[in-house]
């Protein structure tokens, strides 16, 4: 009796430190360890992971730079200080510097406020565009609780095309087809980037609670502008 006694204390620590091992490692999120971006932060946004349940803005991607939080088929950026001139202004000069091709929603001479919209943006909206295929561009984000969201996407899209979303490096979602916003009664050729539209429900994802990557590709067409995924519960 004694030395049974004996053997089941020794063997209470060990088990002890089984359980509380599994304690710690059940929120593993299986966010890349190796993964060199960081969340956006500037003067005016605080930076940290972006919060889902909630809004997911696409123009505030990782930093990192080219093939760690992003890929660009050029090095320029086609909005931020080219089509919206470097004036030291906060929004033409957004993330100029870097490849993504960033614009903003504006409400003068009917660009984004348009008749030919189907769904009014707000003002001043960030967005990325110029998309080509092959491109794609990471998001980190703090998800409240694990389980499956879906997404609402605002976007433009002359052409129609695909995207995908990746988890932490694994294809998620598969191709999601975007409709063309495409309207041959405007009689302006160049605001066919410029009419607006909501994809309801384009996504719907399992995450794990905490941090995760999500890497947004373009995979055909192109020309679409994709300004944010507004994420919630599925329902």
């Amino acid at each position: 009796m004694k030395r049974t006694a004996v053997r089941t204390r020794s063997f209470l620590p060990a088990l002890l430190a089984l359980f509380t091992t599994t304690a710690i490692c059940a929120p593993q999120t299986n966010y890349p360890k190796d993964y060199k971006g960081t969340p956006y932060h500037d003067s005016r946004h605080p930076g940290g992971p972006q919060k889902i349940p909630g809004r997911v803005e696409c123009a505030y991607y990782d930093l990192g730079g080219e093939g760690v939080a992003y890929h660009d088929a050029d090095a320029r950026n086609n909005g931020s200080g080219a089509l919206n001139p470097a004036d030291g202004t906060y929004l033409n000069q957004f993330r100029m510097e870097e490849a993504v091709d960033i614009s903003y929603t504006k409400f003068h001479d009917q660009i984004d406020n348009n008749p030919y919209n189907l769904v009014q943006p707000p003002e001043n909206q960030l967005y990325v565009g110029w998309t080509e295929p092959g491109e794609w561009f990471n998001i980190t984000v703090q998800v409240a609780h694990a389980g499956t969201y879906s997404a609402d996407l605002l976007y433009t899209s002359n052409r129609g095309g695909t995207i995908s979303m990746d988890v932490n490096g694994k294809d998620a979602t598969g191709p999601l087809p975007i409709a063309s916003t495409f309207n041959a009664s405007d009689p302006i050729a160049w605001r066919q980037w410029h009419h607006w539209n909501v994809k309801p429900d384009i996504l719907s994802v399992r995450l794990p609670a905490g941090k995760s990557v999500l890497i947004v590709h373009i995979l055909t067409e192109g020309n679409m502008n994709l300004a944010y995924f507004d994420f919630k519960p599925a329902r």
